[in-house]
């Protein structure tokens, strides 16, 4: 019998998305599903067990929305697929009409779209609550026709319990081989580094973190590596002109690779995140990328992270506004090698444990054995 076909959709995200590609598109390829990326990307080509169907790259976001929207929509309707399953909020039209059409339709929903339209830097500030309502009132009005509600954290499933009859939670937690610390036992060996991985925006607190580089003592030889890009160039030289710039190893976007190289020589990992309306009930990859890697987790002081954090012994809580704060605890995890250690073996025992891809993987089968197989979903 000729395998279940699976198509994803994104108009936004890279070929090689984490949680889009190495995730979902890779789990359901070695589950036995004939799987197709439709994406703006270089080529055709087929990695991984994954077929990736490249369709152009938008020159600007405007032309993203609308051009390489409906190039998505085209392919997708040439692949046939049993089920289809979309990553962006501008691509719920896409959606609206592959199910219109009497296709399984599954709306994966990465952020809280109409918190995250607050923190946009290319937004004009005036425009944002009208964009943010009108993103809501979008995903409100249309939940309701999808197959299933895929949601990465509980507290954007729980805006569509009500709306959709299948909503699922599937965590981005990182994938148990991946990142595994390969210095066990030898603490030592690592730079006196930290370390951010991630879209290096002011919301994010990248700026106060700078400036905490700064605060460290000079003969401490503290460094910051920076494995990101800026969502705005501009904000990107304000940075380099601050004095704790002269601190920071700046590599710009890196793979999987990449990721694994610098998480496995520095010493923490850094999620300074300002207290915004997305950022509250976030539950960012690298957080648990940090806690597999086996590193200590120096992290916002935010009610659902402090339970994270403290439940596990696995870092430090800070008030991400105070480069004070910010600096004084990397200070602590560079001077206590010790206490350092223990946290980052707590984080990768609770990874192992709890906070694994592997474990979510079941669950995101599930969806597909039942989308594929029940005569309801459609």
């Amino acid at each position: 019998m000729k395998p279940a076909k699976v198509v994803h959709l994104s108009s936004v995200h890279s070929a090689f998305d984490t949680r889009i590609f190495h995730k979902e598109c890779k789990s359901l390829a070695r589950a036995g599903y004939q799987v197709v990326f439709v994406v703006p990307h270089d080529k055709d080509e087929v990695v991984d067990g994954v077929r990736i169907k490249a369709v152009p790259k938008p020159r600007k976001r405007l032309s993203r929305m609308t051009k390489t929207a409906w190039k998505v929509y085209r392919e997708a309707v040439r692949q046939k697929a049993n089920v289809y399953h979309f990553h962006d909020p501008e691509l719920i039209p896409v959606g609206l009409i592959l199910k219109a059409r009497g296709k399984r339709v599954v709306y994966d929903m990465h952020e809280d779209t109409s918190k995250v339209l607050f923190s946009r830097d290319y937004l004009p500030s005036c425009l944002r609550p009208f964009l943010s309502r009108l993103a809501e009132s979008a995903e409100n009005t249309t939940a309701g026709f999808f197959s299933c509600l895929v949601a990465a954290t509980p507290s954007i499933a729980e805006r569509f319990t009500a709306r959709n009859r299948y909503v699922v939670v599937l965590h981005n937690f990182p994938r148990l081989q991946e990142l595994a610390p390969t210095t066990d036992g030898q603490w030592n060996l690592r730079a006196h580094s930290v370390a951010y991985v991630g879209g290096l925006d002011a919301n994010r607190g990248i700026r106060e973190l700078i400036a905490a580089m700064d605060l460290l003592p000079e003969g401490l030889n503290a460094t910051l590596k920076l494995a990101g890009e800026f969502s705005l160039p501009s904000f990107g030289e304000e940075l380099a002109r601050l004095p704790g710039w002269r601190r920071v190893q700046m590599s710009g976007l890196v793979d999987r690779e990449g990721v694994a190289r610098t998480l496995g020589n520095v010493r923490a990992g850094l999620v300074p995140f300002l207290p915004e309306p997305n950022h509250i009930e976030a539950m960012p990859q690298k957080f648990f990328e940090y806690m597999s890697a086996g590193i200590p987790v120096i992290a916002s002081d935010f009610p659902l992270w402090r339970k994270i954090i403290e439940g596990a012994g696995c870092g430090l809580l800070v008030d991400p506004s105070s480069p004070r704060a910010i600096a004084d605890a990397i200070h602590f995890v560079l001077t206590r090698p010790q206490e350092a250690e223990a946290m980052g073996r707590r984080g990768r025992e609770a990874v192992e444990k709890r906070y694994n891809w592997e474990s979510e993987e079941k669950k995101l089968l599930e969806i597909y054995a039942d989308l594929v197989n029940s005569s309801c979903a459609a």
